[in-house]
């Protein structure tokens, strides 16, 4: 029997030359849906994005702090580290770090760099956002001597850092104690100096 006679016979239905789509109902129902996946996906994303940038900068220095008492004994030198805007020089009178710093080889242990006889080591770079790196004590460099100790503290010292909201969510303290032991905390957490990272 030819496909054309099955239709005639009501075996096949015959085409109605409509095409299907979506009715509004169900358009709105998508858009509903899209809309409650932005609204819970989107602030995740912020938060996750933010909290591992926050986390790698603080990592950058507690890196470069590791690294310079660990040279500071390996080579029996003073190793140095010091805020800096030009990643040539130190900011002699600054407590902030966003925007990079050096780590040198320091021979007279002065905590700046000098052109002849210290040698540069590493080089961070600034910050690309508008997070802030504080140290407390105002303190403005900090130097490894041989031994591995922190020569230019009396006690514990805290670096903190916010972002540019400073939410509580993304504050990041590192610590550091007088005989070079490091450690990081979370906001609410104790520093090596006794106090909560805020």
């Amino acid at each position: 029997m030819r496909p054309n006679s099955l239709i005639r016979h009501g075996r096949y239905p015959a085409a109605t030359g409509s095409a299907a789509g979506f009715t509004m109902v169900e358009l709105m129902i998508v858009c509903t849906v899209i809309g409650i996946l932005l609204a819970v996906g989107v602030p995740s994303y912020k938060y996750v994005t933010t909290a591992n940038r926050v986390a790698a900068e603080v990592n950058g220095l507690l890196g470069d702090l590791q690294f310079a008492r660990s040279e500071a004994i390996k080579e029996g030198q003073t190793i140095s580290l010091c805020p800096t805007s030009d990643g040539a020089h130190c900011l002699t009178t600054s407590s902030t770090w966003q925007t990079g710093w050096l780590v040198f080889l320091d021979v007279n242990g002065d905590g700046i760099i000098t052109a002849g006889t210290d040698q540069l080591l590493r080089v961070q770079k600034p910050f690309s956002g508008s997070d802030t790196f504080q140290v407390d004590n105002g303190l403005t460099y900090v130097t490894f001597n041989r031994d591995g100790f922190m020569m230019n503290l009396a006690g514990g010292v805290t670096f903190t850092l916010h972002d540019a909201t400073s939410n509580a969510s993304y504050t990041r303290c590192l610590s550091a104690t007088i005989v070079g032991a490091l450690s990081t905390q979370r906001s609410g957490q104790t520093t090596s100096e006794g106090a909560a990272c805020t």
